[in-house]
């Protein structure tokens, strides 16, 4: 077991309402799996991330990670967001480095580093290029050669390819599988799109509308590469989708 979730719950409070984000979630996360958490719009799916990544602390519960309790940011767990957040005064290579910079590894060393990872997310010869003057596939892509640089052992995703548009989208889509395959790292991937969780992951888990609780784990077992239009894909999907809450 990677990661180990026990009765998490968030509840955000003000001098005279609480509000429930997140309610009672038990979850275990495989260690090399490709997990996708699904659920509707404002569900508190981004709440749960933040817990595990360790930007908020749970109200209730605890988050596990190889047997030890998580509190606060952990260099074992990286996470990509749906805004790119790129240093826009830094080159593709100076985002990418950041994090082993602000470590402390060498120059060299983290340069190399750097590098591999923008080989293998497939922005080699734009090293020297600024945020401004690269497409927003690209930038996600820098997002997700930064994350690789820091070598965490989790992955998080939260909705990175929300924002892009729909041929992007499922090419970005196959590029995440592609080094997700290659690097062997666990994954934690967030979206409220039924096909993409489908498409992409070992297992899905379906939340509720807020606050978020578990409706149901669904073991995907379809061979990648995986088409959409399938007989297995489309029943998986009507099973998915009369199950879940619609967005409020």
């Amino acid at each position: 077991m990677k990661l180990k979730l026990r009765r998490v719950s968030k509840t955000f409070t003000g001098p005279k309402t609480a509000f429930a984000a997140v309610d009672q979630i038990d979850l275990d996360v495989y260690d090399g799996e490709f997990l996708v958490i699904l659920g509707p719009g404002l569900c508190g799916k981004t709440v749960l991330l933040d817990m595990i990544a360790g930007l908020e602390e749970p109200t209730k519960g605890e988050i596990c990670l190889d047997g030890r309790e998580l509190h606060g940011p952990d260099r074992a767990i990286g996470m990509v967001f749906q805004k790119k957040a790129l240093l826009p005064w830094k080159t593709v290579m100076q985002n990418v480095e950041f994090g082993p910079r602000m470590a402390g590894v060498p120059k060299g060393e983290r340069r190399k580093t750097a590098q591999k990872f923008i080989d293998l997310v497939g922005l080699t010869g734009f090293e020297k290029s600024y945020p401004h003057q690269i497409s927003g596939g690209m930038k996600q892509r820098v997002g997700i050669a930064r994350a690789y640089a820091n070598n965490p052992e989790i992955l998080i995703l939260d909705e990175p390819f929300g924002a892009l548009d729909a041929q992007t989208r499922y090419s970005m889509q196959d590029e995440i599988l592609r080094i997700w395959k290659a690097e062997k790292k666990t994954i934690l991937f967030v979206t409220n799109n039924i096909e993409e969780a489908l498409y992409l992951g070992d297992r899905i888990v379906l939340l509720s509308k807020c606050p978020a609780m578990v409706k149901e784990i669904y073991e995907i077992g379809l061979p990648r590469p995986r088409d959409m239009v399938s007989e297995g894909f489309l029943k998986l999907r009507e099973r998915i989708s009369d199950n879940m809450d619609l967005s409020v």
